[in-house]
């Protein structure tokens, strides 16, 4: 921790909508909990039901904003959010003023633009965190105005003014970061499915294609965990059992640091957060990036995986069930390539972000 006197932090932390945006928020906040028990700590999040499911039962205070998105809506719903800004403004900074922070973090999300604006006005420092190979709209705007950005991949700072710009790599929540220092020898070979923390239709279709392919050529002790999101959970577990293959199937898990651990071969999307917790976890990926991301970002942050030989990766259009199969049987038959990927992928991981975050925002109020 930077040297000096204070024994406490008024943090006012900001995002949500996602996990993405929510779980390196969530790592800061308990981070400076665990650091300084005296902290008073605000996360203003969305209503989305994500973000009330991340942000139950935490120990600091929590806040909702109706804050609207802009990028990528039809007109009709551009103008309704462009029309209702000035109240989300108002309503910010009548959060922003009753708690009083020291410092104002933005995690990424349209609910963070408001508020950050808000503490900015208020006289209050301000740094946001940009997880992504290319910043979204939101953070583009704020870098202009804020005190120090935050940036996880390298090549992404160059769309920020390069003075106030620290690579710290994306905050990873502590409970995963522990885990993964612990060994643990698996009877199982177990594949982990993650297409992010609402899952991903069309992961969900391409990963259970490709496990009927495989089906009856599996090895005996083979698993699967997978995480569909609300909508997929009963036919994606339905076809697991009609092939007899082994499987843990939910909508959402909350015990992702286990299922690290136990992973031998990771699927997923390729938002960020997934990023950073492969890398922590030192596991092999097949990544599968979501095709509309917003300026193809999520393409962008595997590739960082790819170019180290920690990943492979296949875009979404092109990749059919059968391809997949054989890429899932190649890895699981060549441990030695699971190897070679996991210690490429632990060379890319910053576990130590999350406390490069939190000094830094010491820095600004010391």
């Amino acid at each position: 921790m930077i040297a000096g006197t204070r024994k406490s932090l008024r943090l006012l932390i900001t995002g949500g909508g996602t996990g993405g945006h929510l779980f390196p928020g969530i790592a800061v906040a308990e981070e400076v909990l665990d650091r300084m028990p005296q902290s008073e700590i605000l996360f203003i999040g969305t209503g989305r039901r994500i973000d009330v499911a991340a942000l139950a039962s935490r120990r600091f205070q929590t806040a909702t904003l109706d804050s609207r998105p802009i990028k990528g809506k039809s007109g009709l719903s551009k103008l309704g959010a462009l029309l209702h800004l000035p109240l989300s403004l108002w309503n910010a900074i009548g959060l922003v003023r009753k708690f009083k922070p020291d410092v104002a973090l933005g995690v990424g999300g349209y609910v963070t633009g408001p508020v950050i604006v808000a503490a900015k006005l208020l006289g209050i420092k301000t740094c946001i965190h940009e997880q992504n190979s290319v910043p979204g709209m939101a953070n583009r705007l704020l870098g202009k105005i804020v005190d120090t950005i935050f940036v996880s991949i390298p090549g992404s700072e160059t769309y920020f003014a390069g003075a106030k710009t620290i690579l710290t790599g994306n905050p990873v929540r502590k409970e995963l970061i522990e885990t993964s220092q612990k060994k643990q020898k698996n009877e199982e070979i177990v594949v982990a499915v993650l297409g992010g923390s609402q899952g991903a239709h069309k992961v969900n279709v391409l990963v259970t294609e490709a496990f009927t392919c495989l089906a009856g050529r599996l090895p005996e002790n083979i698993k699967v965990i997978h995480q569909t999101g609300a909508h997929d959970k009963d036919w994606v577990l339905a076809i697991y059992q009609n092939k007899k293959i082994k499987a843990e199937v939910a909508d959402f898990f909350t015990n992702m640091a286990e299922i690290y651990q136990q992973a031998d071969l990771i699927i997923s999307r390729a938002g960020a957060t997934t990023i950073a917790e492969i890398t922590v976890s030192g596991k092999p990926a097949i990544l599968i990036p979501f095709p509309y991301a917003t300026d193809n970002h999520q393409r962008k942050n595997g590739n960082f995986l790819v170019a180290k030989g920690a990943a492979l990766l296949f875009a979404e259009q092109e990749l059919t069930g059968e391809k997949l199969a054989d890429e899932i049987g190649a890895l699981l038959a060549q441990p030695e390539a699971r190897k070679k990927m996991s210690q490429a992928a632990h060379q890319l991981a910053k576990p130590q972000a999350t406390g490069t975050i939190i000094d830094a925002c010491f820095a600004l109020v010391n």
